[in-house]
């Protein structure tokens, strides 16, 4: 069992805790995640370690409510337990002094970029952030990201806080001002992390996303989590979660994402019934 010591609410349907696992702790880089079940009878879901505390044993995960599991995550409180959490997992980010990097994110793919930002910079990087979301309650972890940053720009899609607009024309606004971008990483829901390579292409930006599909066991057996990159199978589980943008197989990752969509819609509904009014709205 692993003991929750702090829940926060952080954005509509978006939480952040911090969770008692030593081991982890000891042992997690940026880039990796763990996979956790809520109960016994839960089903294992991956979430990337947004923070680790080594002297005090803990790991900080931000979820947010999607289906069944992540919603039984929202009703638990400090002094409740998790079940299993197994990790680290993953290969870690490549961090190293690149020179000038470009970190773009969204939703609570800002939870998983933020532990890269970090390092980056602490291994020597200029270190430009770009955070977007469809409004500012939902851009997340802003201080933190900003604490790590040369420069952070802060994007809406209906412009109630920083530049009108989506990430990619940031990405645009920096290049074409000058900067010399030595390495790019774009991490975020699926659609943006595909039209964030698209823009980077454009740039002819390298960039590395890191992909979250189905996921089981976590260590390459069930190769549920298998995506495409340049044309070759690959386990996001062991062999990622991150990859070189520009070789991913956009389109079959998002409809892999969708397989279980009616299945999943049957389990909310049916948990929504049992628990009654949302906690998470």
């Amino acid at each position: 069992m692993f003991k929750i010591v702090s829940k926060q609410k952080i954005a509509p349907k978006e939480f952040d805790i911090w969770v008692e696992a030593a081991r982890i702790a000891k042992h997690a880089k940026a880039g990796q995640f763990v996979v956790l079940r809520v109960d016994d009878l839960g089903e294992r879901i991956p979430l990337t370690i947004a923070d680790y505390d080594r002297e005090k044993g803990l790991i900080r995960l931000i979820f947010q409510v999607v289906g069944k599991t992540t919603a039984a995550m929202s009703c638990l409180n400090a002094g409740d337990s998790i079940k299993d959490i197994s990790g680290p997992l993953g290969t870690p980010s490549e961090v190293e002094k690149y020179g000038t990097v470009l970190m773009v994110g969204g939703g609570v793919g800002i939870a998983a970029l933020y532990p890269i930002i970090k390092e980056l910079k602490m291994a020597g990087n200029k270190v430009i952030t770009i955070l977007g979301g469809r409004t500012s309650e939902l851009v997340i972890m802003k201080k933190e990201c900003a604490e790590y940053s040369d420069e952070l720009i802060i994007t809406t899609d209906d412009g109630s806080e920083g530049m009108k607009g989506v990430v990619t024309e940031a990405m645009k606004m920096v290049v074409e001002r000058g900067e010399k971008i030595d390495r790019c990483w774009c991490i975020g829901p699926s659609i943006m992390m595909k039209f964030g390579t698209k823009a980077a292409k454009e740039l002819g930006l390298p960039i590395t996303v890191s992909l979250n599909p189905l996921m089981v066991d976590g260590t390459g057996m069930c190769g549920c989590c298998r995506v495409t990159v340049d044309n070759k199978i690959f386990f996001a589980c062991v062999d990622g979660p991150e990859f070189d943008g520009h070789k991913v197989n956009w389109d079959e990752f998002m409809s892999r994402l969708r397989q279980y969509k009616d299945e999943e819609k049957i389990s909310m509904d049916k948990f929504e019934a049992e628990v009654g009014e949302p906690s998470w709205q």
